[in-house]
């Protein structure tokens, strides 16, 4: 309940921040710089005080949270669809398929990811739909991996021995009797995968290699009020509670989620 209340707050702020809170996200004013939390200006309150050109911080931090999350779970759509894909295929084929898949995921794995992303971001340039791209690519290899290793026990079983007997397709069995039985680990694994997403867009839009001012991130948030630390610690303060909400969350229910798996299988 602890982790679904953490993740709630966060997306019911990402969303209704936006929506409803009257300050501008991008128009600040030069003189209401730097007030602390809970200050009102001629622009009205600011709950959570103001930034370093007058802008408002609680409706950044929003705005800011909602960018986020839609690159990560946009990058987690693409990582376990091509995951899923690639790990079933290379598990129920077998033979050369499934050790071609297995060595571009070996490839994967070997490279540290802020290094690759860090690598796109500098050759395709820094965009939404570039960091999309480069976050959900790679990503994929663990989930292929998880989906190989419950394909190559659920195409061994009876029930696909029988659907294979009486004449259905691959893709049939595949999409029928494979797919259906591998969802339950991927969206274990996805919750525990999350957390790695949040911080690695937050990473890429700290060195300012993500959504480019002045659309806020979470990233790029923390990497404006780190030179002002020191005299306005609420710039880095909000964001970095934010970005630890949704981890937390997000570990705390996939720990949750794998031990009601273990105690269904025992």
């Amino acid at each position: 309940m602890f982790a679904v209340l953490l993740i709630v707050a966060v997306v019911t702020v990402s969303i209704l921040v936006p929506l409803f809170w009257p300050l501008d996200p991008l128009r600040g004013t030069l003189t209401a710089t730097f007030k602390p939390p809970m200050t009102v200006t001629e622009a009205g309150l600011h709950p959570l005080g103001t930034d370093q050109l007058g802008r408002d911080l609680l409706a950044r931090l929003g705005l800011g949270t909602l960018i986020s999350l839609g690159i990560v779970l946009a990058s987690a759509a693409i990582s376990v669809v091509l995951g899923t894909i690639l790990g079933m295929v290379a598990g129920y084929f077998g033979g050369w398929v499934d050790v071609l898949i297995m060595r571009l995921v070996d490839i994967q794995l070997a490279i540290p990811f802020i290094l690759l992303i860090l690598l796109f971001v500098a050759i395709l340039g820094p965009s939404i739909a570039n960091l999309v791209a480069i976050l959900g690519l790679t990503g994929w290899a663990v989930f292929a991996r998880v989906a190989r290793g419950q394909t190559l026990a659920v195409r061994e079983l009876e029930y696909v021995e029988a659907a294979r007997a009486i004449g259905q397709s691959d893709g049939t069995i595949i999409l029928r009797h494979v797919l259906p039985n591998i969802v339950a680990p991927l969206t274990v694994l996805l919750t525990l995968d999350l957390p790695r997403l949040i911080i690695l867009e937050a990473s890429v839009g700290f060195l300012g290699l993500g959504v480019q001012p002045p659309w806020p991130t979470l990233g790029n948030l923390i990497g404006e009020g780190r030179s002002f630390i020191l005299i306005a610690d609420w710039l880095v303060l909000y964001p970095g509670l934010m970005i630890g909400a949704v981890v937390v969350g997000c570990n705390l229910l996939g720990d949750w989620l794998v031990r009601r798996a273990d105690m269904k299988m025992s």
